[in-house]
């Protein structure tokens, strides 16, 4: 991981930091880096309301809320933005509008690195809408002042499309605080986390998929 001067994180619901990132975003934070993390939304649109439900789609609003910041508490992130826009409608903003909202934490924290989406290969309508927010923000700067931007991506042609991932971090020693802040987001990762606890071939594989390395890729504006 190179040094940094901040770092910005940018997802639509809480619990997006959780899966690829977290162990990236505390390794950075235990470096000395600053890190923030803007949430674009709290989620509660999610079809998930627990394992077995325990919210309703009255209190998951609230939940979420306590939720993402359980998980910024784990990972000691002092700067944690929630947005507040409405789940499951980013998509539907003026266009524009959250370009420039990018664009205002950009020069407001004068990040060297991004971590977003990554636009076409992320899935969910709020996930793109997010990402082309953030490259489209960084477009408009000036060239020699943009952030690096390291993007993840899990489309089902994600490899086909962009090959190997070309930013691997080794969060070894991070395994347990990781799988906390999975935890945190229990309405959402209970299967999940099933999955982790299991001795089995398939709870293997899925350790090895959350809790060895973390994979992006830089994306060039040009």
């Amino acid at each position: 991981m190179e040094n940094e001067r901040h770092v910005l994180v940018v997802f639509p619901h809480p619990d997006d930091e959780a899966f690829g990132v977290s162990g990236t975003i505390m390794k950075y934070i235990d470096a000395g880096v600053p890190v923030t993390y803007a949430c674009l939304t709290f989620g509660d649109m999610g079809r998930s309301l627990g394992y077995p439900p325990f919210a309703t789609r009255e209190s998951l609003h609230d939940i979420r809320k306590q939720e993402v910041e359980k998980s910024a508490k784990i990972m000691r992130l002092t700067d944690l933005r929630l947005l507040g826009y409405r789940d499951k409608t980013l998509e539907f903003e003026p266009p524009g509008h959250l370009a420039s909202v990018m664009k205002e934490l950009i020069d407001e924290l004068n990040p060297t690195t991004i971590i977003s989406f990554y636009p076409e290969y992320s899935v969910h309508p709020d996930h793109e809408a997010t990402a082309d927010a953030v490259v489209d923000a960084v477009t408009q700067m000036n060239p020699a002042e943009r952030p690096k931007l390291h993007l993840v991506a899990f489309d089902k042609n994600t490899l086909e499309d962009l090959g190997e991932p070309d930013i691997i971090n080794d969060i070894t020693g991070y395994e347990d605080r990781k799988e906390q802040v999975m935890a945190a987001h229990i309405s959402q990762t209970g299967p999940l986390l099933k999955r982790l606890a299991a001795e089995t071939v398939d709870g293997e594989e899925t350790r090895e998929a959350y809790l060895k390395l973390e994979q992006f890729y830089s994306y060039d504006i040009n």
